[in-house]
């Protein structure tokens, strides 16, 4: 598995312990990092992606909700949820090219989610992306 697949899999399991608990981000990775094993740049990058992501949550939503229709944001799935957190956190970063974030994440809403939340994923992503190239 690729290095960059699997640190987004792991920030998002730091996510959806974060939006659970509410906890010190630095707690969280601690704690993750004592029983996951990754290579150094795996954890860096996870890192990254967690802390980002928790630092422009509210944004995160705002953009999130925006492009998601008749859906509220309080109203998703929390893993449906962080998965978009994540993959709009990376649309908007830039680095990573937006055809692949969307697969990621949509790579990641068949391994945690439901059958419906590729979909749903999907064309929330897609929506936010053709908003942006605008």
């Amino acid at each position: 598995m690729a290095l960059r697949r699997k640190a987004r899999e792991y920030a998002l399991q730091m996510l959806f312990q974060w939006e659970m608990g509410r906890q010190e981000p630095g707690a969280i990775e601690s704690g993750f990092w004592k029983s996951a094993r990754a290579e150094k740049n795996t954890r860096a990058f996870a890192n990254q992606l967690f802390e980002g992501v928790v630092a422009q949550a509210a944004a995160l939503d705002e953009l999130v909700g925006k492009h998601a229709e008749n859906w509220r944001v309080e109203r998703m799935a929390a893993i449906d949820h962080a998965i978009l957190r994540l993959a709009v956190y990376e649309l908007r970063d830039g680095e990573t090219p937006p055809k692949v974030v969307i697969n990621e994440a949509v790579e990641l809403a068949k391994k945690f989610s439901s059958a419906e939340a590729a979909p749903f994923i999907n064309g929330i992503l897609d929506a936010i992306h053709k908003a942006q190239a605008k």
